[in-house]
């Protein structure tokens, strides 16, 4: 068995009928050769040949006696492909945007937790003649990096189907765990957690001492914005939701982004995160339902070091000021994009204690109620909000990708909204684009209002790109810079040279000083 840590066991615990917490991926490939039955059997017969390579296809759920701790994971021997990978057809005559509430549909319902948690459907139907693969994963066992670990055992990089080695033949396991294993296994972890714990204490204090430095040095910086953030005004967003989604998709060229953010003086985040800021400013104005203060985002960051592949989650969320309350675009990019540096590097220094797992004994019973009463009653109403959208930007796969032999032309991800936060912009990058995926609420974001927001998106990055070119004008001054520091620096050393031969005394002296004019 493998417990799980207390942050992949909250996904599970904050999961309602309004909230499924699984995350997904749609990728639309080319037409695939012969019938899409041929190709649907493709897919099953590839996912189970290789499912063994990827424990989150693998393994389910096994509850501890009265939720006394954190579930585990145990391995499943008896998986059922024809429940897990299914086909579905789009109604006539297809259009994207009847593709696209169907994936709202599809997100909207419950991974069954009887089972290991995950489904692939396989979708045509499309007028454009391309075929849909959508992927949903439980968020309890993989995170956004995780999940591109997991495309890697799922996807090749040729049209030429891989082979692998099969699995080791296994003798089977018991269906469920004893009452006594489980509890005996529960206290165990629980207490192996605690001394770990205990033994991080005195790096725990040094690391918050030097988070707090941090965090004054940020609030000390007179005559500009505050970069420690208060509570978030209340939103259309900031709401309970219903389990009915909304969903939309959009594609751009990742190397324009990324030359406009250096052109800009920010990265790729800051263009995203001001494109977001752009759009959900429009959306709101439009509405008269701007709010005075400025909106802010909730932006997931990885705690996962380079080289590690395990599915779980390893993340922790940085609050970054959208700067809506300024009107000047070029002044708000560079607020949104001091903002997310100074939350990053809060997280740099206190990464290893984020990733330590806190056990808490009776957390699945507490944290399941809490959801529950949240979702069921008008208490999101009485409090502040942390945060108004949640945006996210993970890294993918940078070569184009192939299911069964079909190239994949598009890797979109689908993710999670919640009570309080009904709106997520999640993006990644695939072969060369950066791929996002609106996922909200349908009762705050329906479908058309969901596409409305994605032409705002597009119209903000046309506006970023009408600024002006710092790159250019910083390299333009630091060339005069070095002009005009060399000139007097040639004329001060012929000087001192004219004067040393006058007054051989002195020459020391006078090489032995720095020069003034740098």
């Amino acid at each position: 068995m493998e417990h799980l840590s207390s942050i992949d066991a909250s996904f599970l615990h904050l999961e309602t009928p309004e909230t499924p917490m699984h995350v997904a991926s749609l990728a639309l490939v080319d037409a695939p050769e012969g019938d899409i039955t041929d190709f649907y059997n493709k897919v099953k017969k590839l996912v189970g040949d290789r499912m063994h390579l990827s424990g989150v296809l693998t393994r389910k759920l096994a509850a501890m006696p009265f939720e006394l701790a954190e579930p585990v994971w145990i391995e499943d021997h008896d998986i059922d492909l024809d429940y897990h990978i299914r086909h579905m057809t789009v109604r006539k005559p297809g259009t994207m945007q009847e593709f696209d509430q169907l994936i709202g549909r599809l997100h909207s319902m419950l991974l069954d937790r009887s089972r290991p948690l995950w489904e692939i459907y396989v979708i045509d139907g499309l007028e454009s003649g391309q075929v849909g693969i959508y992927a949903k994963l439980h968020h309890s066992g993989i995170d956004g990096k995780a999940g591109m670990e997991f495309a890697k055992v799922l996807y090749d990089t040729t049209e030429e189907i891989r082979t692998v080695i099969p699995p080791r033949r296994s003798r089977g396991g018991a269906y469920q765990l004893g009452f006594a294993e489980l509890l005996r296994a529960g206290f165990t972890n629980a207490a192996h957690q605690y001394r770990k714990l205990a033994g991080m204490m005195p790096v725990t204090a040094n690391l918050w001492g030097k988070a707090a430095n941090i965090m004054a040095s940020q609030s000390m910086k007179s005559g500009e914005r505050p970069l420690n953030l208060g509570m978030a005004p209340r939103t259309i967003f900031n709401d309970s939701i219903t389990n009915q989604r909304s969903f939309a998709r959009l594609t751009l060229s990742m190397d324009e982004v990324k030359t406009l953010g250096k052109r800009a003086g920010g990265t790729i985040n800051t263009v995203i995160m001001t494109m977001c800021s752009e759009a959900l400013r429009g959306f709101l104005k439009d509405r008269g339902l701007l709010p005075k203060e400025s909106l802010i985002a909730m932006v997931p960051a990885s705690l996962r070091s380079a080289d590690d592949d395990t599915m779980n989650n390893q993340v922790t969320m940085i609050r970054v000021d959208l700067a809506t309350d300024i009107e000047d675009l070029r002044e708000r990019f560079h607020a949104i994009h001091d903002s997310s540096e100074a939350g990053k590097s809060v997280v740099r220094e206190l990464k290893e204690v984020l990733a330590v797992d806190f056990p808490v004994m009776g957390a699945p019973w507490f944290m399941t109620g809490l959801a529950s009463l949240i979702g069921r009653s008008r208490l999101l109403n009485q409090m502040p909000a942390v945060g108004n959208v949640l945006i996210s930007n993970v890294p993918g796969p940078p070569v184009p990708l192939y299911i069964a032999g079909a190239r994949m032309q598009h890797y979109y991800p689908v993710s999670i909204p919640y009570h309080g936060s009904g709106l997520n912009i999640t993006l990644h990058s695939y072969a060369g684009q950066l791929e996002f995926g609106i996922t909200a609420c349908r009762r705050m974001l329906p479908q058309d209002e969901a596409y409305e927001l994605l032409e705002r998106l597009e119209q903000a990055l046309r506006k970023i790109e009408a600024l002006p070119n710092e790159a250019a004008a910083a390299e333009a001054a630091a060339g005069e810079a070095k002009v005009d520091d060399t000139v007097p620096v040639k004329k001060k050393a012929r000087a001192k040279t004219s004067t040393a031969r006058k007054a051989p005394r002195r020459r020391k002296a006078a090489t032995g000083k720095p020069s003034s004019a740098s």
